[in-house]
């Protein structure tokens, strides 16, 4: 809803046709509906977050938001500031428009002015729709599937920056980045990101659990929690039952097993009774009162066979009945867990969010939320293809489907062509499948040589004086 006359002024001078150019977002299209350029302008405006609502502001908030995504999508110089101002020049002469002169200082601080808050509204927004219009064969036995896992990142070096997310403690001051550490909870069915959590890489309550904690409302009754044996706790296991939520995951290392107090429900398949824990420090007495004393939990063990792996392990998961779950469905649900791995590469690698560039914390949350909504609509994409194309989003390649995206993205093309582009667009990342290869084992090692610099031990500065 628009709620005054400024802000509907500014919505008139704030272009957004740019989304709906995109032969992606076109209605005729299965999930083509789910986003348009209206809907983003009106977020944005229903948060006062318009900006540039004169004849001469070329920096309004749908081109500053446009640019901002296309250096996300792009790698090298594609991604520089300077590269989205010349791609703005492009687009405004297009349209006769005054184009925006040639000092990034002016697009530096319009992408300041961008509402963190509505862009995590639009990526959030994708994740939901495409959840509602998944059909039921995407899904694990009926049951949607969260995969959680953290990972970090870093930033430039800036006292900024070192206040918010300190440098590991290993590293004199001057020797290392800061350093973010977060946890993300991603769909198996989409693989669109539905909940993250960002904080410092060390410190009190910063650990992954304790980031995980926080974005646990994102779970709905009957969903799936997969993860790995670092989130494996009685605490966790509860608090995710308490939600209606279910898990699967790996046994954690320092918990034993009593094979005598056990109940078996097969081969290799058995129930256990875990008892609560005294109360956690960062637990609430409501909710450790809350919490029932036993929890039934069970085990199912994989074999290295099984399993593909070269060492047998123990998954965990609260789905207790045997007969609507077997000790097979456990172990091919388990194995999804490692699409986790291969959507966080995307992100920090094929999307550049290993080392973000911007030199301020405010700058740096902005820069996260538009790699996150950037992933979320490269996944929209996949998703529109193996919908079109009768097959699974994760069966698209990421990085296909993200160059197609850009293409688009950097040049908008002409509405005469716009069906029949994105019908091509749409059969080309179809064609483009992730190969599928279970058991693969590839050793760490590279084979190309780094240079043979010496690791740098004190501040550049102190190397500067000493060269002098």
């Amino acid at each position: 809803m628009i709620t005054s006359l400024s802000d509907s002024l500014i919505r008139d001078h704030c272009d957004f046709s740019t989304w709906d150019q995109l032969s992606f977002s076109d209605p005729s299209l299965p999930l083509g509906d789910i986003l348009s350029g209206d809907q983003v302008r009106d977020w944005f405006a229903d948060s006062h977050a318009l900006f540039g609502d004169g004849d001469k502001d070329c920096w309004n908030t749908g081109l500053t938001l446009w640019s901002f995504i296309g250096q996300v999508l792009g790698d090298g110089k594609q991604r520089s500031c300077n590269a989205a101002i010349t791609r703005a020049i492009r687009y405004r002469l297009e349209n006769d428009l005054e184009p925006p002169g040639a000092d990034s200082g002016d697009y530096c601080r319009a992408r300041r002015k961008l509402n963190t808050a509505v862009v995590k509204q639009v990526a959030f927004h994708i994740a939901q729709a495409l959840s509602h219009a998944s059909p039921d064969h995407w899904l694990w036995q009926g049951k949607r599937v969260k995969l959680v896992d953290g990972f970090t990142f870093t930033m430039p070096d800036t006292p900024d920056n070192q206040r918010v997310f300190p440098q590991s403690v290993s590293q004199a001051p001057g020797l290392g980045f800061p350093i973010a550490r977060t946890c993300v909870i991603l769909s198996l069915a989409h693989a669109c990101m539905e909940a993250i959590a960002v904080g410092p890489y060390a410190g009190k309550n910063t650990g992954e659990t304790a980031l995980l904690r926080g974005v646990l409302d994102c779970l709905e009754p009957g969903d799936v929690l997969l993860a790995d044996r670092f989130f494996c706790s009685f605490f966790m296991l509860a608090i995710l039952k308490l939600r209606g939520a279910d898990v699967c995951m790996r046994l954690h290392q320092c918990r034993q097993i009593n094979p005598s107090k056990v109940t078996w429900l097969g081969e290799n398949d058995y129930l256990d009774i875990w008892h609560r824990p005294q109360k956690a420090q960062w637990m609430s007495q409501t909710l450790y009162d809350s919490i029932p004393e036993r929890l039934p939990i069970r085990i199912v063990t994989l074999d290295a066979v099984e399993n593909s792996r070269v060492e047998s392990l123990d998954v965990v998961t609260t789905l207790l009945n045997p007969k609507a779950y077997s000790a097979s469905d456990i172990a091919r649900l388990y194995g999804y867990r490692w699409n986790v791995e291969l959507d966080i590469f995307a992100i920090k690698q094929v999307l550049n969010l290993d080392h973000l560039r911007c030199k301020s914390p405010q700058m740096v949350d902005r820069e996260l939320w538009m790699t996150l909504l950037a992933y979320n609509l490269v996944r929209w994409v996949c998703a529109q293809a193996a919908m079109v194309h009768n097959k699974l989003p994760r069966q698209m390649s990421f990085a296909a489907a993200c160059n197609v995206l850009l293409s688009q993205w950097l040049m908008p093309p002409a509405e005469s062509i716009r069906q029949t582009l994105g019908q091509h667009y749409l059969f080309q990342i179809a064609r483009n499948e992730v190969g599928d290869r279970p058991g693969r084992i590839e050793p760490r090692v590279v084979k190309r040589r780094p240079k043979e610099y010496p690791l740098m031990t004190k501040p550049r500065n102190q190397y500067r004086q000493a060269n002098a």
